[in-house]
């Protein structure tokens, strides 16, 4: 029997049972929709929060002292570069470099008469492009500039949860370069909401001469962030500032967190996959049985035909394929849609569950990604798994006798 023929009789059937067919491929194109929308989510989160966090905090590039060590911020002078701008103008003579700008970082005690919480000191170049992004953010009173003295910038959430305002003062307490403790007191003269909480509820923004002087450090600096034309370039570019008394790390270095949490996850993101696809195939594998069931004369007709059992099972193994590119088809035009929404409009969570994710920038809004290739190895993958579960409802149903089937009901 010719092939075609086989597909023909599969098609005719799934037609004359149109309500169940159409039940199973809405089923099979929900479990698609939804591992496309989790794929969509994974994909778009780790591009933004990798993007996020290079606007925001790492640069393309940072050049450090060779012995400083982010985590524990150091303020001593061998751990320390110094000269901010005189450095920052070498760099930015590489054709490469967008802009390079010092930033000074410490520990410290935002306090009000009512409560106190812990915070990061960050000194910046106010007039520097790399920080427009705080510029931007600024929803109450003013930005700050480079020779302002006794005023800072707070982040709003966090000023909303001790009760802060404009104008009002406040003590700051930090560690100085020898060590000892020291407080200081400064007037608040704006709030920051840069739509990423977990990084404005922590931190606490002063002029770097400002920052440097409360921190009694001299004219050092913790890092000179880089940012560059094109990201790519950047092992080219850091190869050139590499030195006895440099060390210069990338924004793959300076963002290896999120990328390895994403590359260990994928296997168990495809398990995940794989239990969502097998529910869906389980549910087919059950429709083509009712179907043996209830076709066990017509079965039985074939059988006496002449219609072996490899060709029986091969029948009924088209059927679920038929059956699964249906749902597929759906599931892929369904999906486009969910995908579409997510990447253009995005999933907004609270801003108190947003600071719980601290280290990164992590936003308000989580905004998807398109990612063709993942669509059709998904597809695929549901496909091999619904004609592999395909094949007991087949096999069951080559294995009726033919006289046997005649009789059923």
């Amino acid at each position: 029997m010719a092939i075609s023929k086989f597909f023909s009789i599969a098609f005719r059937n799934l037609v004359r049972n149109g309500r169940r067919t159409a039940l199973t491929a809405l089923a099979v194109a929900l479990g698609l929709v939804v591992v496309m929308g989790m794929s969509s989510l994974i994909d778009g989160m780790v591009k933004t929060m990798v993007a996020d966090n290079i606007r925001l905090r790492s640069g393309h590039l940072q050049v450090r002292g060779a012995s400083y060590d982010a985590d524990k911020g150091s303020l001593l002078s061998k751990d320390l570069l110094r000269d901010g701008e005189t450095l920052a103008a070498q760099v930015e003579t590489v054709a490469e470099v967008q802009s390079a700008t010092p930033v000074l970082w410490n520990g410290g005690l935002l306090s009000t008469a009512q409560e106190s919480a812990g915070i990061q000191l960050v000194g910046i170049d106010t007039d520097d492009i790399y920080h427009e992004v705080i510029r931007e953010g600024i929803v109450a009173g003013e930005f700050l500039n480079n020779d302002d003295r006794g005023q800072i910038l707070v982040g709003k959430l966090l000023a909303d949860q001790m009760g802060i305002t404009v104008g009002q003062r406040v003590s700051l307490a930090a560690s100085n370069a020898s060590g000892a403790g020291q407080e200081g007191i400064f007037t608040v003269a704006g709030l920051v909401d840069t739509g990423f909480p977990s990084i404005d509820h922590h931190r606490v923004i002063l002029p770097m001469a400002q920052a440097q002087s409360f921190s009694g450090v001299g004219d050092r600096f913790s890092s000179l962030i880089v940012m560059l034309n094109d990201q790519e370039d950047a092992a080219e570019v850091a190869a050139l500032f590499e030195g006895p008394d440099t060390q210069v790390l990338t924004w793959r270095e300076l963002n290896k967190l999120i990328l390895e949490s994403v590359e260990n996850g994928l296997i168990f993101y495809y398990v995940l996959y794989g239990i969502v696809f097998l529910a869906v195939a389980v549910l087919i594998a059950n429709t083509l049985l009712m179907s043996v069931f209830a076709r066990a004369r017509e079965i039985g007709i074939l059988g006496s035909l002449g219609m072996n059992g490899r060709q029986i099972i091969l029948l009924f193994l088209i059927e679920g394929i038929l059956l699964a590119l249906l749902g597929i088809a759906l599931g892929l035009l369904l999906g486009l849609g969910l995908v579409a929404y997510i990447t253009f409009v995005g999933i907004s969570i609270p801003a108190e569950t947003a600071t719980l994710v601290e280290g990164f920038a992590f936003g308000t809004t989580l905004y998807g990604g398109f990612a063709p290739r993942q669509y059709v190895v998904l597809s695929l993958m549901l496909l091999a798994i619904v004609a592999l579960v395909s094949l007991y409802p087949a096999w069951f149903a080559a294995r009726l006798e033919p006289v046997e089937a005649l009789h059923s009901i």
